[in-house]
């Protein structure tokens, strides 16, 4: 299990991120040392329409991008409307609060600190994964999606 004692922020921009912008803010925000996890929500970006009248026809959306976060090329399934963040400790909250203070000019975001992250496998991590779920996994399963999380390792950033 995940220790529960890792502190976990959010980050909140007033607006959701088109690629470009994220690729430069998942970037910046692995490069602080003490990061352990991020996990990015949004709204889906599907390759097909998922249902109405035009479903199983393709779905052209721009902001359905490949982004490159180190050495991690990575396809964005959502539109980023805000990053979960899990720290080794808590004196990397101030400069994470920095690096947002100077990557958001253009509009306003939050910083929230609390619990956001699972710290206990669900019944969706062991359907997903199995009895003996790696840690770095618990809480970033989607039990719709076939493909599973994107793992960036500190020599990959």
């Amino acid at each position: 299990m995940t220790d529960a004692t890792f502190p976990q922020c959010r980050i909140v921009p007033l607006r959701m991120l088109k690629p470009e912008t994220s690729e430069r803010l998942l970037t910046a925000i692995a490069a602080i040392p003490g990061i352990r996890r991020i996990m990015v929500n949004g709204p889906g970006l599907p390759a097909t329409v998922p249902y109405g009248p035009a479903r199983g026809s393709p779905n052209p959306n721009t902001n359905r991008q490949s982004i490159r976060i180190g050495d991690t090329d990575l396809a964005l399934r959502v539109q980023v409307a805000n990053v979960v963040i899990e720290m080794e400790n808590a004196s990397v909250v101030d400069a994470l609060r920095e690096l947002c203070d100077g990557f958001f000019t253009a509009f306003p975001y939050q910083l929230q600190t609390g619990r956001f992250m699972k710290n206990a496998p669900s019944l969706v991590d062991y359907t997903k994964y199995g009895p003996g779920v790696n840690p770095d996994l618990i809480g970033l399963a989607d039990p719709r999606s076939r493909d599973g999380p994107v793992l960036l390792r500190e020599r990959d950033c």
